[in-house]
């Protein structure tokens, strides 16, 4: 394992020399691909260094343990020799976990659809708060968040909204959340105190650059109307809604939330990009094989990922039996309890398959 920081150091001086070059500077996707592979090198070579200092540490506590005759200074090196040898696992593991194959897509920003399922107005309810969750997530990381279309319900919460996550490490975070997420409670509306079951439908895309994904203009048909609200009232003057189809797959993306018509039409454009590379990558995944299919972050999107039981204050991820006692804190941004362990146990499996491989 020592070696690899050298070769990490030489991997991020041929990286700044690429950079450097006119070719590159003038290719935008290639520009964006090497400052993203340079900001991981970075990462992997910080655990590679101290990974190093580590090693240096045990092997002067193993000497000093061997050869010194002075009873004092061994029971220190004694001491320093068990605790660094955990530390030394610890980070032999964590860099064995930062060598496997990324997904290139993890450092992309990140398209979100949120839409209501089955359980009317409390479905609607639910995908407001899980917006409002994924609001305060981002919060929480620094991430920009742009809403790009909602359609909201008539008694306050959403029949689906669709939002763009821009900043570090997002869609790597934000592909666990595809899928059903599942809500126990009693509504606001219930007179009896029963408790109802909702369900809300997540789908996340990495946001597709031009560069990933070329529409061509006769390759879409761009229809204008009257933006509306809740029970199909007019909220402008003007046409500035737009509906884009696009014509070779028949996807259909809507976007009303400017007044403006191009920005509208920008956003649109931004989200049909994200729904053709993902289905460029659903039919690569479908491709590979049936373990790397099991893992987690490629889960099916029609699937039940998750359970928030309010009664009991709980929320389960099924994928890996997770329960967590914290839904207070899950739904005020605190999702990193439940997307750790959902990581940890991607890479775990990956580690598996590479040492079997």
């Amino acid at each position: 394992m020592l070696e690899i920081v050298e070769k990490l150091r030489s991997r991020l001086k041929a990286i700044d020399d690429q950079m450097a070059l006119p070719e590159i500077l003038s290719d935008q996707k290639k520009l964006i691909d090497l400052t993203r592979e340079r900001r991981h090198v970075e990462s992997v070579l910080k655990t590679a260094e101290e990974y190093r200092r580590a090693h240096e540490t045990v092997t002067e506590a193993r000497e000093i343990v061997a050869s010194s005759d002075d009873e004092e200074l061994v029971a220190m090196a004694q001491e320093e020799l068990k605790s660094g040898e955990v530390n030394l696992e610890n980070l032999e593991r964590e860099l064995k976990l930062k060598l496997l194959p990324r997904d290139p897509d993890d450092d992309k920003a990140a398209v979100c659809e949120i839409r209501a399922g089955t359980g009317g107005d409390e479905a609607g309810l639910f995908a407001a708060d899980l917006f409002r969750m994924y609001q305060r997530f981002a919060d929480k990381n620094g991430w920009k968040l742009e809403v790009m279309n909602s359609h909201p319900s008539e008694v306050g919460g959403f029949k689906e909204i669709i939002f763009s996550l821009s900043g570090d490490n997002v869609y790597g975070l934000m592909k666990y959340e595809s899928g059903v997420h599942r809500v126990q409670r009693v509504p606001v509306t219930e007179t009896q105190g029963r408790i109802h079951t909702s369900a809300v439908t997540v789908a996340v895309f990495p946001e597709a650059e031009e560069v990933d994904i070329e529409i061509k203009e006769n390759e879409i048909k761009v229809d204008v109307y009257r933006s509306s609200g809740p029970g199909g009232q007019s909220v402008n003057t003007t046409d500035s809604a737009v509906r884009i189809t696009h014509l070779p797959t028949g996807l259909v993306v809507t976007c009303q939330d400017e007044k403006s018509q191009l920005k509208n039409r920008n956003k649109a454009m931004k989200v049909l990009r994200a729904r053709l590379y993902d289905q460029v990558l659903s039919e690569q995944q479908a491709k590979i094989t049936e373990e790397r299919r099991s893992m987690v972050s490629t889960g099916d999107r029609s699937a039940k990922i998750r359970t928030y039981n309010f009664p009991q204050s709980r929320v389960t991820d099924h994928r890996i039996k997770l329960t967590v006692y914290k839904l207070d804190q899950v739904l005020a941004g605190d999702v990193d309890l439940l997307i750790d362990p959902l990581r940890q146990h991607d890479q775990e499996k990956r580690l598996q398959l590479q040492s079997e491989a």
